[in-house]
């Protein structure tokens, strides 16, 4: 995993450079699971349920998570759509299952992101952008 400032996010590829989110030869449609978005509250509350602190915090890329995001209720049922900056809009698609890696990294993690899509969603992209961190975030339906 490694952490961006900016990246390019399309139907065609889902997040540059992860391969998961390619549209495979002959698909009919792009992957539900091309983009994964994970709320920083969450994570947070998740983690310090584990027994971390403040200084003890995990970083959001531990989720394994594409996109992290801040200040937002993401929605919490398919077919809703996050805009991010300027022309971005992502398809959300079905929760974001944790798995069993996430008690690898601390024990307990898994359970703590299962309530209330914690481990965040997932999505496929309609609609191209670039994006950075400290765009808008907003939910367009």
């Amino acid at each position: 995993m490694e952490e961006l400032q900016s990246v390019a996010v399309t139907a065609a590829a889902g997040v540059q450079g992860d391969f998961r989110g390619v549209v495979r030869q002959g698909a009919v449609k792009p992957p539900r699971r091309q983009v994964s978005i994970i709320e920083a509250e969450s994570w947070e509350a998740a983690t310090q349920e584990t027994g971390g602190s403040q200084g003890d915090a995990l970083p959001w890329h531990s989720r394994r998570a594409n996109l992290c995001v801040s200040g937002l209720r993401l929605p919490r049922e398919p077919g809703a759509i996050v805009a991010i900056g300027a022309t971005c809009r992502i398809e959300i698609t079905m929760e974001c299952d944790p798995c069993s890696r996430m008690d690898e990294i601390r024990p307990g993690l898994t359970a703590a992101l299962t309530p209330d899509w914690r481990g965040g969603v997932l999505g496929r992209v309609v609609q191209d952008g670039e994006i950075a961190v400290g765009d808008e975030v907003r939910i367009e339906r």
